[in-house]
């Protein structure tokens, strides 16, 4: 129980995760394309703002601006060679903000898909992404990350690669997957699926759980179907902040700070360990969520009509475990928003 993350869960009920790191940026001027990843570098005061916004409202865990900082993605824009560089700046800078927090604040390590298909669909081997995973591990534990931080995964084949890295790098890990297509990842993983994944592999993470998605009703549903696994590894929850919709130009997420402290609330009734936010996830957003969190009395374990109810309906009629041919299909994002 060496890690900041273990320390911290052994001795709270819940903790508060960060919000979105795009949404954010975007705010701050980034352009559309450009890798967020270089303004650890160029922009460092920007990072700063991201990763302070969130201490500042009470979250206990922030992600690192690295979401797309592996050789795969960096790729696109002739920058695989920095991989090393910009993960251990973008660590570097979590640390210092983390150090001045006057209390434990966990600085974790963000690391996305490689956005590559596997084989045999496609061309990419466990041990080449056993490599992408690792090489940007290492730069993240070298700036001083305390957990690395595995998010919006959709297929087995990179958790397994992913929780591999972990091992080769000597790092604690927690990892989330991205439900959006009718209950299931893009490459079809349920709830079940995945909660039995983590408990077969060699290295588990200290937690898993579901990020991103389609809303925060959905996300919930999903972690519902964690639950009922009897699971006893903690939950994770980061929700979008309701769905987004297309204004002048850009996009804007519907959910308010106060859907979101409904949402953090039934987390916590549901036995979620660590709760946040993804895509839309503001600051008034987290500290609305922690003030409901911290004021707000343990209700008993919701039902999915209590959800649909307090947040909204579901996308879809099912879950994901069971036939899903009719429902609505949704694509998928690529980068944490």
């Amino acid at each position: 129980m060496a890690d900041a993350l273990s320390h911290l869960l052994a001795t709270r009920d819940w903790l508060l995760a960060d919000g979105a790191t795009g949404t954010n940026l975007f705010n701050m001027g980034l352009e559309s394309g450009e890798p967020p990843e270089f303004w650890n570098t160029d922009r460092p005061d920007n990072i700063r703002q991201l990763y302070r916004g969130s201490v500042e409202a009470g979250s206990d865990i922030f992600l690192t601006n690295t979401f797309g900082g592996n050789a795969a993605r960096l790729k696109l824009h002739n920058a695989q060679s920095r991989v090393r560089e910009l993960n251990r700046v973008g660590a570097e800078l979590g640390r210092e903000i983390a150090d001045k927090a006057g209390r434990k604040v966990v600085v974790a390590g963000s690391v996305g898909p490689t956005g590559e298909i596997f084989e045999p669909m496609g061309t990419m081997t466990h041990s080449q992404a056993v490599e992408i995973f690792h090489e940007q591990a290492e730069g993240l534990k070298e700036g001083g990350a305390d957990v690395l931080w595995v998010e919006t995964i959709s297929a087995p084949e990179e958790y397994r690669a992913a929780a591999e890295a972990a091992a080769l790098a000597g790092m604690p890990w927690c990892g989330t997957m991205s439900f959006d297509t009718a209950g299931r990842t893009m490459m079809g993983v349920t709830s079940a699926a995945m909660a039995d994944l983590v408990e077969k592999l060699a290295n588990p993470p200290l937690a898993f759980g579901a990020n991103c998605g389609v809303g925060a009703s959905d996300l919930m549903r999903t972690i519902m179907g964690f639950a009922s696994t009897g699971t006893e590894r903690p939950i994770i929850a980061k929700g979008n902040a309701g769905i987004p919709k297309y204004h002048d130009g850009h996009i804007h997420y519907d959910g308010t700070p106060e859907l979101m402290a409904e949402y953090a609330v039934l987390a916590r009734d549901a036995g979620v360990r660590i709760i946040g936010g993804c895509c839309g996830t503001m600051a008034e957003h987290l500290a609305a969520m922690k003030t409901a969190l911290e004021t707000r009395p343990k209700g008993p374990h919701p039902a999915l009509e209590d959800i649909a109810t307090r947040l909204g309906g579901f996308s879809s009629n099912s879950d994901g475990t069971g036939d899903t041919s009719g429902d609505p299909k949704r694509e998928r994002r690529g980068r944490r928003g």
